[in-house]
This record gives C-alpha cells, structure tokens and sequence, in this order.
C-alpha cells in the first residue's frame, strides 16, 4: 500500500465513518481500485443521458445536481457534500441506466473514485460496503420525495423565505443574501418572474432590501414566522 493510498483511506474513513467496517476481500477491492480526483469550481461531473462511469465519495466542496427542462427551465434536486454520495450515480450503477441529470461542481470538489466494475465487485464482496450504499439510497429517495412534496404543494413564499434564511451570511447584526433571482429561482424549482414578484412583495412589506445580486435581510423574524 503506497502512501497515497493510506493518506486517501484515512480521508475516506473520517469522512465516511460506515466504511471503515470494510474488511477481508471487500477492503482489497476497495483499496485497489480507490483513486481521487479534484476538480475546479464549474467542472460538469456528468451530464443528462451520460453513461455513469464510476461512484464518488466526496471528501471536500459541493456538487451541485440539477435538472433542466426542454424549455431551459432549472430546478435543483440536491446537492453531494463531504460524506455524502449521489444518488443518481448509484441508481445508474446499479441498473446501467444513463444519467438523467446533471451534476456541477459549485467549489473545488475533492472524491475518492471507484471505477464502475470495483463497484459491483464491493457490492457482491463486502456486506458492510452494501449496507452503506443501500442506506444512503434510502436517505436520498426520501430527500428527493421530500422536495417533490415542496415543489408539488408548497408555496413559494414559504420556500423562498426559508431559502433566504438558510443562504444568508451573517455578519455583525445584519445578514445578506448573494444570489440573482434567477438562481433563486433554480434553487426553488420556479420561474425567475415568480421570484422577483415575491421578493418586490417582501420588500415592500420592510422584510428584504434588492440589490443587484445581493439581497439584505432587515427582518429575519418575519421570514422565520412565515417560513415555518
């Protein structure tokens, strides 16, 4: 085992504490098919109706996994952080389907990488590596069913009040938002014109001040109230 590779196991092994129960057949597999990848902000991972060529363990950054409609309309279904895998991927690994989104990296992304074949081989040699890819399937679908949910019955008011919130960056006494309403919009599954009529409304109501690409919070309570 070169050095490399330990200093890689170790990452994986903080990052994904669940497998470091691999052992046995399972762990050579594991150790030597395991490389890692960085790339920069902006790098496309995989693209709607791509073959998936590998499964990735994020050790560092944020993926950003999102759908575009024929009409160029956007919706972001989730997003894959350190310990985190995609779903997508593991769907398509496991019934050879092609992509049906796509997957941005939003800041440098640090992965370790399986290829396709060691992935199916883990799968049929290590029940702890099983157990872990099952469980995080199971943890995302209910992500996914969750923000269908919002999307289908939610309104968008209490989504975008709850999206400011969970964006905002504090600082001192007050908090501001760095986004366009398009990517606002994005992010809540609508359109651009919704977003920007809800936001004139919550500043006419003393809750936000607009700016271009930058959006002030003077009332967190009020959006507090609304978002829940």
């Amino acid at each position: 085992m070169t050095q490399d590779t330990e200093t890689a196991l170790a990452a994986i092994r903080t990052a994904f504490p669940e497998l470091a129960a691999i052992d046995g057949e399972g762990l050579r597999v594991f150790r030597d098919a395991l490389r890692v990848m960085e790339v920069p902000p902006g790098t496309v991972l995989f693209s709607e109706g791509s073959e998936c060529q590998a499964y990735v363990l994020v050790l560092d950054g944020s993926v950003r996994v999102q759908k575009i409609s024929e009409s160029g309309r956007e919706i972001v279904l989730y997003r894959v952080e350190r310990g985190q895998t995609c779903v997508l991927t593991t769907a398509c690994l496991m019934t050879s389907a092609e992509y049906g989104a796509e997957g941005v990296a939003e800041t440098p992304v640090k992965a370790a990488v399986l290829s396709a074949a060691a992935f199916q081989a883990l799968l049929d040699a290590s029940p702890a590596f099983r157990r872990f890819v099952f469980t995080v399937y199971a943890g995302r679908i209910a992500d996914l069913l969750m923000l269908i949910e919002e999307v289908a019955f939610g309104r968008v008011d209490m989504r975008l009040a709850q999206t400011l919130r969970a964006h905002a960056r504090r600082d001192g006494g007050g908090a501001t938002v760095s986004a366009t309403h398009q990517a606002l919009a994005t992010e809540l599954g609508t359109a651009r014109e919704v977003v920007s009529r809800q936001l004139k409304e919550f500043e006419r109501r003393g809750w936000v001040a607009l700016s271009r690409g930058r959006i002030e919070i003077r009332d967190d309570a009020a959006l507090r109230a609304l978002g829940t």
